[in-house]
């Protein structure tokens, strides 16, 4: 029997998912639906490219394992495709005392993951990067950086190659799942499948309720926004140099990053966007903020993280401030060595009581199974999840 396999949504984990199931099964007929004209126009498109190393994550954890194993095998991709990448190594840095217990945590954290992760004190540090201001730090040479867009691009080649039928311009708007199959419907007509996977990031939550299923989690938008660094300043970087995350907090801190093309990115910070798809603070969708504001999950959230989300918003709306952050790392930088650039937008899902999910989450209801938290590291550990999402399609659709 053909099985008939719908994915929603074109970005990496999407276009992963529905690459995986024909290798794994080349006379399924796999549909891929991109409400946009193109793809990894979201979150894969809008990052800045580095292939983590999975030192962050709870040891055991599904962010752990897939990041770690999916880090390989997307190098590993990018060499077997001409995609541009590098194995560069990276600097987490603590720039004061008070820092330092974090670092030893995250050294161990390290270890426990399988990283060959190295302290280094502050001349060592400078060694690798000799602008950072370190009291000490962590070497991570497993981290790397990719080009995204050129990986999305390989794996639709593939997926062209092997007969799948790709959809641009077409958005789901409704569904239903029966007992023998499930329905999808979309601004370009109705389709039928024996399994749907949505992988709609920003989207997730809501795509998951027009096919019918209530998730357990409702997707927050935060926007992330960056700066380069002019030419003249890029040498002040060699590298990936980061602080010393926060504990509490699902994002990593602003940072400095050298992409394959030799641009060093600065940030991201992280402040509530006003639209799921809010890249500028004008862009608002009254009803997307209206439905945000008055979940209790995020209320719950803000209260807690009110002066962390008041800090990120000065710092999103000050430009000093935005160099300061980064001026910790590098205190050579001067404000006037940073250039606007494109900001992305993480699609964090928030549970009602107001904790943040902190792994990956996949839910599965009937003929459907929704990707429902998939941020950072979800672009480096794509391949895994996609492995670890089609063994799932086909089980349910054998």
């Amino acid at each position: 029997m053909t099985r008939r396999v719908v994915v929603v949504g074109g970005g990496i984990v999407g276009l992963a998912v529905a690459e995986r199931t024909l290798r794994e099964d080349p006379s399924a007929r796999v549909t891929v639906l991109e409400k946009e004209p193109g793809w990894a126009r979201h979150q894969t498109g809008r990052n800045s490219g580095v292939v983590h190393s999975g030192l962050y994550y709870p040891p055991g954890s599904a962010k752990a394992r897939w990041c770690r194993t999916g880090a390989e095998e997307l190098l590993r991709f990018a060499a077997d495709e001409g995609v541009p990448h590098a194995r560069t190594g990276k600097l987490v840095v603590a720039t004061e005392d008070a820092e330092l217990p974090r670092l030893e945590a995250l050294y161990e954290r390290g270890r426990a993951n399988g990283l060959a992760v190295r302290r280094l004190d502050a001349d060592e540090a400078r060694a690798h990067e000799p602008h950072v201001a370190a009291r000490a730090a962590l070497h991570v040479p497993e981290t790397g950086v990719v080009d995204y867009a050129a990986v999305c691009a390989a794996l639709v080649r593939r997926l062209t190659a092997a007969g799948a039928d790709l959809r641009t311009g077409v958005e789901v708007v409704g569904g239903a799942d029966g007992r023998s199959h499930a329905v999808v419907e979309t601004t370009g007509g109705s389709l039928a499948a024996d399994v749907v996977v949505t992988c709609a990031g920003l989207h997730g939550d809501v795509v998951a309720r027009l096919l019918g299923h209530e998730p357990s989690v409702r997707i927050v938008p935060f926007r992330g926004e960056y700066r380069t660094l002019t030419a003249s300043a890029a040498s002040l970087v060699r590298g990936l140099v980061y602080p010393v995350p926060d504990p509490a907090l699902p994002f990593l801190g602003v940072h400095l990053t050298r992409g394959v093309d030799g641009v060093v990115h600065a940030g991201p910070n992280a402040v509530l966007a006003l639209a799921r798809e809010g890249y500028r603070w004008r862009d608002v969708d009254p009803r997307e903020l209206a439905a945000t504001l008055g979940s209790p999950g995020f209320l719950r959230l803000a209260r807690r993280r009110a002066r962390t989300g008041a800090q990120e918003a000065l710092r999103s709306l000050s430009a000093r401030r935005f160099g300061d952050a980064l001026r910790r790392l590098v205190p050579e930088l001067r404000d006037e060595d940073l250039r606007p650039a494109p900001a992305g937008v993480r699609a964090q899902a928030v549970r009602p009581d107001g904790t943040l999910v902190d792994d990956f989450l996949v839910e599965r209801s009937g003929h459907c199974v929704h990707v429902l938290n998939a941020p950072s590291p979800a672009a480096t550990a794509s391949l895994e999840i996609a492995r670890h999402v089609v063994a799932e399609v086909l089980d349910r659709a054998g």
